[in-house]
Parts: C-alpha cells; structure tokens; sequence
C-alpha cells in the first residue's frame, strides 16, 4: 500500500471505535469493539492496543506503514505527557495511555480530548476540508467544541481550550445553573437538554400541551417549531440566538473561516441554520464575518476516529 496509515481509537464508555486513514485526512476502514469497562483499567488498556491491530489486519494492511496512532477520549487530560487523569465514562485513572500504547504498538501515540479531535476530524476530512482556520460546536446532550487554527488544534494553558458550551452568554436575570456550577453558559440553552428542558418549562405554565404527558426530545420540539407551533418556534429561535452570538465573540478571537455544527442537534437541519446564521450576522462584527461560512458536520459518529488519526500529523 502506498502512502503511510494513521490509525485513531474513539474511546467510549461502552465501545472503543478505531479507524485507519490515509495521509489525506480519507477515512478507509473502520472496527468497533466493547470497552469492557466493567472489567477494569487493564482490560479497556488492553482492548485499545488490540482494536488499534485489528482494524489494520482487517484491511489487510502491513503494521509497518502505520505512522502513528492518536487517541480521544472524553476526561480531563495531561495531554503532553499522554496521561488520562479521569474520565466520567472509564474506570481509567492517572493512566499513562501514550506510554503504554507506544510500548505495546511500537508507535507514535498522541492524546487529545475527544471534542477537539472531532473538529480535527472534521476540519481534516470532512466539512472543513482545504480551510486551515475552522472552530466546530457539537449539538447534543451538552455542547461541545473544538477551534482548530492553522491546521492544528488549539489546546490551551490548562487543556481548556474550546469549552464553547460554556461561555457565559445569557444575561444574568435569564441564566440558570450549568452542570459545571457557573450560571448563564451556552450549554444551557443550546442543547438538546437545554431545549428540553425549556420546552418542559413551557409544558408546566399551560403551553405546548401537545407534549404533556409524554417523554419529550429536543426533534419534538424542532418538529413543532417548523409546523408553527409559536412556543416552539420561540424556544428553537432562543437556542440559535445565544449559539450565533456565541460565534460573533468567536470571531473575533480567533477569526474562523467557518464554523462547523454537528451533534444531534444539528440534524435539525436548514430551519436551524438559517436562525443561527441570522443571529450570528446580527452581532457579528462585519469585518470578523465577511465570508464565513456556517456549514453542518459531515463525518457524524466518525469525526472522532478520523480526528484522532490524524493528531500525529496536526498536534
């Protein structure tokens, strides 16, 4: 085979999914195994270097045009010594995966979390392919991020760079407590929980009955919102206002050519864009803005594996 491989495990609570790329950032095989978590800090260690040979062998590759493997993993991380120190998902704690993936695979091993190695993925090999300045917001159970500049993943003094699910962007009289225990942070009102927890807000003063009653999603409320329920339609046009001015403080920061949305959310589709794009435009400073693009993420649940293949060629 020509050219050398980069191989990426995206490692989950229940399942450790790896992915071997080309050098161009093209994803060509994919292996999904168990984490076997409930088996201890050995076995899921275990199971990374096993996964990372078996999607090699699997597309019948040589080990020898591997360049380098790369990891993302939810947690708080010592990313240059390659040290995960906890994670919510694993039993792994203070565990060296750079050094004992390297010793067991005879390869370069880089670490990231995994919402930045999902923007490198995508910023790689998906939708923001040929653009070297992108930041990327992931839409789901909270809101995550990843800016990606030069090509390469912007980390930070403490690893804490890209929490864009919490700048603080709601005003004080209108915020309510984050999980992270700071009030008035994107996360609360642009996620699928924030949108649902708005919309059983609404339930409870008498308005959208249409969902009382019933275990409601944040595609209930979407769905509403686009057949013209007017309650909805507010609470959907809330969660875009604060994420597109969340981007026009961006903007000026760091001055990404475009902004990539992915996660469940953004399955939403058009109607969301176009209220993010608006809003974005209405607080955005025109110089920081001109020729941005808002674009939806193209890799879904295979960002993270593409991502973290690529690490050793843009860490």
């Amino acid at each position: 085979m020509s050219g050398k491989l980069y191989v990426g495990l995206d490692v989950g609570g229940t399942a450790i999914k790896a992915g071997v790329c080309s050098e161009d950032g093209n994803l060509l095989h994919t292996f999904e195994g168990p984490t076997e978590n409930e088996k201890g800090s050995d076995r899921v260690l275990a199971n990374m270097a096993k996964y990372a040979r078996t999607v090699v062998d699997e597309m019948s590759a040589s080990w020898d045009d591997v360049a380098g493997v790369g990891v993302g993993v939810a947690g708080f991380l010592d990313i240059q010594n390659g040290v995960l120190l906890t994670s919510p998902n694993l039993v792994l704690r203070n565990a060296p995966l750079k050094s004992f993936l390297s010793e067991e695979l005879g390869k370069p091993v880089l670490i990231n979390n995994d919402a930045n190695v999902a923007a490198l993925g995508e910023a790689w090999g998906g939708a923001g392919r040929g653009v070297s300045d992108c930041v990327m917001y992931t839409l789901g159970t909270g809101v995550g991020g990843g800016i990606i500049i030069g090509g390469r993943i912007v980390v930070g003094f403490n690893a804490m760079a890209g929490e864009l699910g919490h700048i603080a962007i709601v005003p004080d009289l209108e915020a309510i407590q984050c999980g992270c225990g700071k009030k008035g942070c994107l996360e609360t009102v642009s996620s699928a929980t924030g949108i649902i927890r708005m919309a059983k807000d609404a339930v409870e003063r008498g308005e959208l009955t249409q969902l009382a009653d019933r275990d409601i999603t944040a595609k209930d409320v979407f769905d509403l919102a686009k057949a013209g329920n007017e309650t909805a339609a507010r609470i959907v046009q809330r969660a875009a206002h604060y994420l597109g001015k969340s981007m026009a403080l961006v903007s000026v920061v760091v001055n990404p050519q475009r902004f990539i949305i992915g996660g469940g959310v953004a399955k939403a589709g058009e109607y969301l864009f176009g209220l993010i794009r608006e809003a974005y435009l209405k607080h955005a400073l025109e110089a920081a803005s001109k020729g941005v693009e808002i674009v939806p993420a193209e890799l879904g649940n295979n960002a993270g594996v593409v991502g973290a293949a690529g690490l050793n060629l843009r860490s």
